[in-house]
């Protein structure tokens, strides 16, 4: 993904968010420059991967195959300095965006649509080999539970939520707009908590063609000494 394109990304998702009238914490707009002068009382930002976070999962057609994500607050497996046991995440999925099938091996999560399109999501559960089952899906939405065939698509409006266990595959979408979508779950490490069933890799490659406007989770500077 080149830079420039990332800037524009971020800033569109922030004019969304802004008219949805959701509220961001400061850090998320501070400058390469403002981060050079943030000490270690800035660590838990640094540290449990809290910020923007972008991604074409390596297929470069962000617009059909991607996510933008804000990871608000989360903890770090077996820790004790920050002692979260859970994670916030907001993300924006434009209309017809797709985030590929994946589950997670420890993270339970719900995932909320807060408002905008409605979010389409499929399911399976995984087999014995990490692909995908063809067995029934037990379903949590909003305090229902139910059976589904496997490869249900569920429609969730604003305000439905649904709950995904470990090792459910899942794949979303937006229909009809742009969705804001809200997560929260048991911590999240996504370096080595996901398993794509087709996408090459949970991070993109970015081509520096332009100055960083946001920086990214993994892009802040350490604090100085």
């Amino acid at each position: 993904m080149k830079r420039s394109y990332i800037n524009e990304k971020i800033s569109r998702g922030i004019a969304f968010l802004e008219k949805m009238g959701y509220c961001m914490p400061p850090f998320l707009y501070w400058s390469e420059a403002e981060w050079q002068t943030k000490g270690h009382e800035y660590d838990e930002i640094r540290e449990c991967m809290l910020g923007w976070d972008i991604t074409d999962f390596g297929w470069d057609d962000y617009d059909n195959a991607g996510l933008l994500v804000i990871t608000l607050r989360n903890g770090i497996h077996e820790d004790s300095v920050y002692d979260k046991p859970y994670c916030e995440k907001a993300l924006i999925v434009q209309d017809s965006q797709v985030t590929p099938m994946h589950f997670h091996h420890f993270k339970m999560e719900d995932i909320v649509n807060r408002g905008g399109a409605i979010l389409s999501i499929q399911l399976y559960n995984a087999d014995g080999d990490d692909g995908l089952a063809r067995t029934p899906v037990l379903v949590r939405t909003d305090g229902r539970r139910f059976e589904a065939p496997a490869g249900t698509i569920l429609r969730l409006d604003p305000g439905e939520s649904i709950t995904l266990p470990p090792r459910l595959y899942h794949t979303f979408w937006a229909e009809g707009g742009t969705a804001h979508i809200g997560e929260v779950s048991k911590v999240n490490d996504d370096n080595t908590d996901n398993r794509f069933l087709e996408a090459p890799k949970r991070f993109p490659s970015i081509e520096e063609d332009a100055p960083k406007e946001y920086l990214l989770f993994s892009e802040y500077p350490p604090a100085p000494l």
